[in-house]
């Protein structure tokens, strides 16, 4: 005896390879998220694309997307007129040193903070993680006037060294050391290994999602940095990127094309940064976020 199969109605969804139907609910959710990108993404392409347009072109009323003709020498000219390299060297000496700085500093106070136990612990975090809340313009002065005196004003290390210590970076941290078993340091520690042995050949290796977390944001924050290189870097050949291009506007004759074209080219570090390392961003946030 047969018996009968339903027909699904033309009002469902079907799929072959037997997944469950999407609800409407997640088809009005990705809407809305593709929505939201393509707003988030516009600017960003139409910037691009300027980059590419001469000056005509950039004041041309009404504007237009995409340029008749691609002025690549727009790139070309920045590198020509401008010392673009130098600008460009120093952001990533001073990006790179700082982010390395900073990960030791940070990995050594949060080390402290989760697995020691000394008088005054609780207190002395509750005060670094107080820090967050006061901003840079309130003690830039006085950091200036210790920076001054150190004779580390219109240096590479009066860049690097007062900011390297964050009370962000040793918060993540710190987090995700308190899920290291304490077993395993004592037990790294009956077998004779030292502090700081087990600090470099244990505790780090464990903590790098973490690690990558603040290196990641080490890297934007040293990046895109402004006031700080500003007033240290006296001398041009000290500028980086965001000093160099804030100058460039400052100047009588504002060259647009190629200020857009050094724009595009300071990103680029920064987007593939994102591109290579979102799993990375996306694993160390998610599972310090649970510790």
């Amino acid at each position: 005896m047969k018996i009968a199969q339903r027909k699904p109605s033309a009002s469902t969804w079907t799929s072959i390879s037997g997944k469950k139907a999407p609800t409407t609910a997640n088809i009005m959710r990705t809407v809305l998220l593709t929505v939201i990108s393509l707003i988030i993404i516009a600017p960003v392409v139409w910037f691009v694309l300027s980059s590419f347009k001469d000056l005509t072109e950039l004041s041309a009323r009404p504007p237009q997307i995409l340029p008749k003709v691609w002025a690549t020498s727009n790139y070309t000219q920045a590198f020509k007129t401008y010392n673009y390299m130098r600008y460009f060297m120093n952001s990533v000496i001073v990006t790179s040193v700082a982010t390395a700085l900073t990960l030791l500093i940070n990995s050594m106070a949060a080390y402290a903070f989760a697995k020691y136990n000394f008088r005054g612990r609780d207190g002395f975090f509750v005060l670094t993680l107080a820090m967050i809340m006061i901003p840079l313009q309130v003690i830039l002065i006085p950091i200036y006037l210790v920076v001054s005196s150190m004779g580390l004003v219109n240096t590479y290390w009066g860049m690097i060294i007062p900011a390297a210590a964050t009370p962000t970076g040793v918060f993540i941290i710190r987090q995700y050391m308190l899920s290291i078993p304490d077993e395993l340091i004592e037990s790294a520690r009956i077998d004779g290994a030292g502090e700081f042995r087990i600090f470099a050949r244990i505790v780090l290796p464990l903590a790098r999602p973490a690690l990558a977390v603040v290196a990641i944001f080490s890297i934007l924050w040293r990046w895109n940095d402004f006031i700080w290189p500003l007033l240290i870097a006296q001398d041009e050949k000290l500028y980086t990127l965001p000093v160099a291009l804030a100058l460039l506007n400052g100047q009588l004759f504002v060259p647009e094309n190629i200020v857009l074209a050094m724009s595009v080219m300071s990103i680029i570090p920064v987007l593939f940064m994102f591109v290579f390392m979102q799993r990375q961003i996306i694993q160390g946030i998610a599972q310090t976020g649970l510790k």
